[in-house]
């Protein structure tokens, strides 16, 4: 990550990650369709349980991201053994996450559904289906804190497999379940539910033991040095053992905060547009369900880009290297730039094919067209929007990175939406490029404030950095 040029070393990086993404998009799409097929309410109960799917990947996520940016920087600047410490106290917040998920599914989960949908059906369903996720999510938190601490090592390739593998049974064992094909039960909306877990537990097991023998063997490998402590932790809180440390929990959480709150608002926002769209049919809110299945199609190389450049800008920002960390954004910007351009064509060119993959309703087709064309506008900006995001948190201005995110999805969405509703269902969907350019132009002007300049390099003032 020190010397190898920036455009090989992703180039080398992303095509593993992402490849897994999008087999995960591939499934997410399938199970989709394969609920679609058993029942039309089913796939909008789906639409409604992806906001707390999305909740509960961002704690996962989350939490990983921070332990992924803790390990990358402890690498770049030689601090070996307290990764394992980092990495047991991940895993035990891993586990309190599963058991915060399981009890909400338990208490609050049909007054939820009861308050975000009329129809009894789609009420049923979606309580049907979340509840299952919600009560065996452990494979899914732990199998994010496992692949983050691989990708901070640089091993790209096992968390790609594992999560090849678990989505790939997954989409196997969709159809089998909901339909009840080969002597199983037809378990329907459940199925699909059952489906999703099996292959989150299966991708867990694949990463969780390499890691297991990885810290096992760094601390056996007797690392010179005495133990050290992870950024923003007393040295004397490192013991080693396997008891959560509170103050390397909260490391963890200072780090992995920005990428909680981004995916956490997504998902508040998401309510707010389903509430707001609710008002003028539930055809809308199945169209924004469907539209963020289709959209992952393009933001998964985006998503996948992020995970690549995180360490890659945090190694160098520990390594006082602010110059390749700067080339590693600009690089990424013309890289997601490009894949943006493309999807907002495709959105532009094809909307009706592309909706009539999940339903051939007249009203679905005829909303989701003009939602689909205007939507994709904001592709664009967000490629700048979403790199700069990770480009603050890599180089430890967080505060700068939750601050583009509560702009975009909290001081901007879902008002200027509630606003738009009063001119029509089309300009709900306008809201999406507003947000989209205003929040590019508070980033750039952010950047230009606030990122490290070459001179810091020698304990310089920081200057003003141009892109």
């Amino acid at each position: 990550m020190k010397q190898t040029p920036i455009w090989k070393l992703l180039l080398k990086l992303c095509p593993p990650v992402m490849l897994a993404l999008l087999i995960q998009s591939v499934y997410n799409i399938v199970d989709s369709y394969f609920v679609a097929q058993y029942s039309f309410d089913g796939l909008t109960a789906l639409s409604l349980i992806f906001p707390l799917q999305l909740l509960m990947t961002a704690i996962a996520t989350g939490t990983g991201t921070g332990i992924n940016i803790l390990v990358s920087r402890m690498d770049g600047r030689g601090e070996k053994e307290a990764q394992n410490d980092t990495i047991r106290s991940g895993f035990c917040l891993g586990i309190f996450n599963f058991l915060l998920f399981a009890a909400a599914g338990i208490l609050f989960l049909e007054s939820y559904c009861r308050f975000s949908s009329g129809q009894p059906s789609v009420r049923l369903y979606a309580t049907q289906y979340a509840r299952i996720i919600f009560l065996f999510s452990l494979g899914m938190f732990l199998e994010a804190n496992c692949t983050k601490v691989l990708q901070a090592k640089g091993n790209m390739l096992l968390p790609m497999g594992a999560q090849i593998v678990g989505a790939l049974i997954n989409v196997v064992l969709d159809p089998l379940l909901i339909f009840g094909k080969l002597g199983l039960p037809a378990m329907g909306i459940q199925g699909a539910a059952a489906a999703t877990v099996i292959g989150q537990w299966t991708a867990m097991l694949i990463v969780l033991f390499p890691v297991l023998r990885m810290c096992s063997g760094e601390k056996s490998a007797g690392i010179p040095g005495e133990l050290t402590a992870a950024p923003g932790v007393p040295a004397h809180r490192v013991k080693g053992s396997l008891r959560p440390d509170p103050y390397v929990c909260l490391a963890i959480y200072r780090e992995g905060m920005p990428s909680i709150i981004m995916q956490s608002l997504y998902t508040l926002y998401i309510i707010g547009l389903n509430l707001i769209l609710k008002q003028f049919t539930e055809d809308a809110v199945t169209v924004l369900g469907i539209y963020y299945k289709l959209q992952t199609f393009f933001f998964i190389p985006l998503l996948g880009l992020q995970q690549v450049i995180l360490p890659i800008i945090s190694f160098n920002f520990g390594a006082k290297n602010y110059d390749r960390a700067r080339q590693t954004l600009r690089c990424s910007i013309l890289f997601s730039l490009t894949v943006m351009i493309l999807g907002c064509a495709v959105f532009m060119a094809v909307p009706g094919q592309l909706l009539s993959i999940f339903s051939t309703k007249k009203e679905i087709l005829d909303i989701g067209s003009t939602a689909l064309r205007i939507i994709s506008v904001s592709f664009l900006p967000a490629a700048f929007v979403i790199m700069f995001t990770v480009y603050f948190q890599g180089i430890n201005r967080g505060i700068s990175s939750i601050s583009i995110t509560l702009l975009r999805q909290v001081a901007l969405l879902v008002p200027l939406a509630w606003l738009f509703h009063y001119k029509g269902l089309a300009f709900v969907w306008l809201t999406f490029p507003v947000t989209e350019f205003i929040a590019l132009f508070f980033s750039l002007w952010l950047y230009r404030r606030k990122a490290p300049a070459p001179a810091a390099q020698k304990n310089a003032a920081p200057k003003v950095l141009p892109l």
